[in-house]
């Protein structure tokens, strides 16, 4: 799966080998007609609630330059991310749980996601019904009452997870704007409008807005990563572009600085003669773990691994992850799985999103060891 990696919502060899690795085991498979995602269903011997187990499965749009016997055969796609580790454990998973459907009261809903970087695969999943689980055979009804996922990272030592009740990662928005001036010659500004200078206020105007209007304590992160403005040395260009990303943690704040970003973005330019068009473009929202759902998570993650190789995180991480939406629907929580070589120091490392990345594999059997403690754990709690 690693050297054959894909992108988006449409991946068909991802799909087939998850397919291949479920082949004859005891489940109802769904194939998902908008994107590649597959829910498998896992019927225990007695009556009870479902809880689903999520992986995702797309890569990233970059060249892998680690050198691994496995590298990526497909020019500028790399699971950077470790979304093929996650796939191959939920497998795992799946066929573990399938030899312990004798003393499983309920079910297990797998939930194989396509789209996770950016292409919203787990909402087009929900909306094409995932959470609609039939009921038993007798009738009883079967719901899903609890969710959980596994996100490996380079960023902690191999074989130790970590997670935190209430938000866990941030809401991520795009925004652009488009800021117009009056173009002319670059020999006479005093005829024109450049919209430059205008720009370049409104980026720094936007840091200013940040650190004076939103709340330390519910912090926001404003991010301008593009600029694109004019075509040749001597021309001052009508149209100036900026583009950047939104985090936060909470709604409030979230709404706040959308607000404070179209009316800094707006007034700016309107001082100084310009108009400016701003333009959110929503993306995931806030991944917020049930807290009582992180602290069964971490009491189950202390008895199958030992203390020491439990971490309760003090802060949220501001990356973004659709399985938030998952989150808005069904109590549940994430947790992370260090896979960082015992060789290398996590603080430096290469990060998730490298072209540089390596995890360890030997971090896979623990998140295998999670997703079935969790869902065999969740099953009895709740029969």
């Amino acid at each position: 799966l690693h050297e054959r990696p894909e992108l988006g919502n449409d991946l068909p060899i991802a799909r087939e080998l998850v397919l291949e690795s479920l082949d004859g085991l005891p489940l109802d498979v769904t194939l998902h007609e908008t994107t590649s995602g597959i829910s498998a269903l896992l019927t225990g011997a007695q009556p009870g609630p479902t809880v689903l187990l999520r992986g995702d499965m797309d890569a990233l749009p970059l060249d892998e330059d680690t050198g691994l016997d496995f590298s990526s055969k497909h020019e500028g796609q790399m699971h950077a991310c470790g979304h093929d580790t996650h796939t191959a454990m939920l497998s795992s998973a799946a066929k573990l749980l399938a030899e312990r459907v004798d003393e499983m009261a309920g079910r297990v809903l797998f939930m194989f996601q396509p789209g996770e970087e950016g292409h919203h695969g787990a909402r087009y999943m929900l909306e094409e019904g995932l959470l609609d689980v039939p009921p038993l055979p007798d009738g009883t009804a079967s719901p899903v009452t609890g969710a959980f996922a596994v996100h490996i990272t380079s960023t902690i030592p191999t074989g130790v997870v970590a997670t935190k009740g209430g938000p866990i990662l941030a809401s991520a928005d795009e925004f652009v704007i488009r800021v117009h001036g009056a173009g002319g010659h670059a020999s006479a500004p005093f005829h024109a409008v450049d919209p430059v200078p205008i720009a370049c206020e409104i980026v720094l105007a936007l840091q200013s807005m940040v650190t004076r209007r939103i709340d330390p304590f519910d912090p926001a992160v404003v991010t301008v990563g593009q600029v694109h403005v004019g075509t040749k040395n001597n021309i001052i260009a009508p149209v100036a572009e900026i583009n950047g990303t939104i985090r936060t943690f909470s709604e409030h704040t979230r709404t706040q600085v959308h607000d404070n970003l179209r009316r800094v973005a707006e007034k700016v330019a309107e001082a100084h003669g310009a108009t400016s068009e701003p333009e959110i473009i929503p993306g995931y929202p806030v991944t917020s773990n049930h807290h009582d759902f992180a602290e069964f998570t971490l009491g189950i993650a202390r008895g199958a691994l030992g203390h020491e190789r439990v971490i309760q995180l003090p802060d949220p991480v501001m990356a973004a992850e659709d399985f938030s939406y998952v989150l808005n629907e069904v109590p549940g929580s994430m947790m992370f799985l260090g896979g960082t070589h015992p060789d290398r120091d996590p603080g430096t490392a290469p990060a998730n999103h490298s072209n540089l990345v390596n995890f360890d594999e030997d971090a896979m059997p623990t998140g295998v060891e999670m997703y079935v403690q969790m869902a065999m754990h969740h099953l009895a709690a709740a029969s």
